[in-house]
């Protein structure tokens, strides 16, 4: 086991990774030990570790109940969270319960969104078992659900007490599950880390061959460069968006195809390949180096072009987009691999003719 922490004062946490952590019941009783604790799963994981959960929790003393949601981001709204908020209430939890949130990016969002709100804020453990989740949406404390004119725009900043990454459950992952988790893993090596990259790119294989070092890294060097960034900006007043990188495109994607067509970390493939684009544009990037990021894509087997959604309707999901400054966008773009930046001073027309370049009749003529 490794282990990551994330210093936020009196509300720093451990990211513990490695194989089989999920049943180590010491990492849960310092938190847990005679309280009532209510696990929020869906449907696929349930079968699959629920039971090795509850196990591993009444080991360390705590009470269990569960709740088991259907899977799906289509799931991530306002009827399922009411539904949380019944069990809980009918349950009679208080506000001494322990909300586990078992799964991935989807049940994280949704489960830390509820403890965060629930009887105005309860304790939140994530137990992430997807790779997206594992390398992201389980840490930093951003909790959500999706409003249908955008992506995450309902949640709050709720940090968990710690974040058990067990690297077994990604043998259990569908293949474009894993994937979209590769994704927001190369989004950190762009976006912050050069050496990274170059990393990447000589183990894409062994990652998509599930090797258990070359994931174990992956995870800890993701949640190393997150943790870096969270501890210094932990509300996103500044440096935390550049962790962006590809979202502002990407959200976009996600809110005018409906929800759950294409999978977040998909959405963001296509994204961090416009953004590139647009970096190029607005003379910061090469285009070499664009192309590497396109490339590095491609091999892990992610969509690279927007999915045949006309500019007007981009531009209007991306107007609602959280990340706005006064009415202006603002997008993260690139100046070096491992560089990001923040402009609000992009015009609409490059944004335009970024979207027209990379539809895919265009980008396919360009390749």
């Amino acid at each position: 086991m490794e282990t990551v922490r994330i210093a936020l004062g009196e509300r720093s946490y451990a990211i513990h990774i490695g194989a089989g952590v999920l049943d180590e019941a010491q990492l849960y009783a310092a938190h847990v030990a005679g309280r009532q604790v209510v696990v929020i799963t869906n449907q696929v994981v349930a079968p699959l570790y629920l039971d090795r959960l509850e196990a591993a929790l009444r080991r360390a003393g705590a009470q269990v109940a569960a709740i088991v949601l259907p899977d799906g981001e289509q799931t991530k709204d306002w009827a399922t969270l009411e539904r949380v908020f019944d069990r809980l209430l009918e349950a009679r939890f208080g506000r001494d319960a322990i909300v586990v949130a078992l799964g991935g990016g989807v049940i994280g969002d949704l489960a830390g969104f509820a403890a965060a709100v629930y009887q105005r804020g309860v304790p939140l453990i994530q137990v992430p078992t997807t790779l997206l989740a594992q390398v992201d949406s389980s840490v930093g404390g951003k909790t959500a659900i999706n409003h249908f004119r955008g992506k995450n725009m309902v949640g709050a900043f709720h940090q968990p007490l710690a974040v058990i990454s067990d690297l077994t459950t990604l043998d259990t992952l569908p293949e474009r599950e894993l994937r979209a988790g590769l994704a927001e893993v190369i989004k950190h090596g762009f976006a912050l880390d050069a050496e990274f990259v170059l990393w990447l790119e000589s183990h894409m294989e062994q990652l998509l061959r599930r090797e258990r070092a070359s994931l174990g890294y992956a995870v800890r060097r993701s949640c190393e460069l997150k943790a870096s960034v969270v501890a210094l900006d932990e509300r996103e007043s500044g440096l935390r968006a550049l962790l962006n990188f590809g979202h502002t495109f990407g959200h976009a994607i996600e809110t005018a195809q409906g929800y759950g067509v294409w999978l977040h970390g998909e959405a963001i493939a296509a994204g961090m390949v416009m953004a590139a684009d647009l970096s190029v544009r607005m003379a910061l990037l090469g285009r070499s180096e664009a192309m590497r990021l396109e490339s590095l894509l491609v091999r892990a087997g992610l969509p690279v072009s927007n999915p045949h959604i006309p500019a007007a309707q981009l531009l209007e999901c991306m107007g609602v987009d959280k990340k706005a400054d006064r009415g202006r966008l603002r997008f993260v773009l690139l100046s070096a691999p491992g560089h990001a930046l923040v402009r609000a001073d992009v015009v609409d027309e490059a944004v335009l003719a970024t979207i027209a370049a990379c539809t895919p009749a265009e980008f396919a003529a360009s390749r």
